[in-house]
Parts: structure tokens; sequence; C-alpha cells
């Protein structure tokens, strides 16, 4: 049997989808600890929810010293691929539920 390739480190989804599924799990989470939960750099998660905010995927709300987030469900996904599913499509597919 001949040598197998080295296996290269990628996933199926984008940070900008990992960071999206954070927030739906905990909409009160910190930024820090999705940037943790991610593996990506704190600085990197705040541009990535900027672009989810900006783009309407979610809306960032003050609540004292820490941000909510709210996601909305119903907006399409980007990519011409995938556009015919809605984010609430995705949430459902791999959002982890524990239903005890």
């Amino acid at each position: 049997m001949a040598d197998a390739a080295p296996v290269r480190d990628w996933t199926f989804l984008t940070n900008h989808a990992h960071v999206l599924l954070c927030l739906a799990a905990d909409a009160d989470v910190v930024l820090r600890e999705v940037a943790q939960q991610v593996g990506i750099t704190e600085r990197a998660t705040q541009l990535i929810v900027a672009d989810l905010e900006a783009a309407g995927y979610i809306t960032r709300t003050r609540v004292g010293r820490r941000n909510h987030y709210d996601i909305d469900a119903q907006r399409q996904l980007r990519h011409p691929l995938e556009a015919h599913c809605t984010v609430e499509v995705l949430l459902g597919i791999v959002a982890d539920r524990d239903e005890a």
C-alpha cells in the first residue's frame, strides 16, 4: 500500500460560519471565548462579527458592559451553491442541540 498523503489542516465550514454558530449557541458570549472556540485571534473574531453585522446576518446590541447578538435566521446564505438555504437551515444542521 502506498504512503498516504500528509493530512492537511482544513474544515468544511469557514471561520465566519464557526463564529455564527458560537453566537447562535450563546447570544451573550464574549468574543474572547468565541475566538478560543474557533481557534482564531480575538481581532479576527471582531472583524468577522463586523462582517456579519454589516451583511445583516446579526444585530449587536449593547447590554451594560457586554454585547448581545441576535441572528437573522431567515437570511439567505451568500455563496451561489448554498443560496437556496437560510441561516436557520445551516444552524439546524450543525448547531449543537442538547435536548436531554
